[in-house]
């Protein structure tokens, strides 16, 4: 869906487009997940190329929290501080 740069506004079945292509190219890159966590506006922007209205990169965002799979994220190569960051944050993204 980003062969280049993705910008102004976009319909639902876009954004769906982009959650599924965001969600594939996460979940082959440990890295990118781990920068989704830390950051994912800049991480859309920058690495994907995506300049949406606020409302809308906020519904992409929801939306590939809602689709990863951390379940083999695996933690135990990162420092304590930064696994810290990254349990913290996903403890938000669950809502516990």
């Amino acid at each position: 869906m980003f062969p280049g740069q993705l910008k102004g506004a976009c319909n639902t079945m876009d954004i769906q487009k982009i959650i599924a292509d965001v969600v594939a190219r996460l979940t082959s890159n440990p890295d990118l997940i781990k920068s989704f966590l830390s950051n994912p506006v800049q991480l859309l922007e920058k690495t994907f190329g995506i300049d949406l209205p606020d409302e809308q990169i906020n519904q992409v965002i929801e939306g590939v929290k809602g689709k990863i799979d951390l379940s083999n994220f695996d933690l135990s190569k990162l420092d304590v501080k930064e696994a810290a960051g990254l349990l913290g944050k996903l403890k938000g993204i669950l809502g516990k």
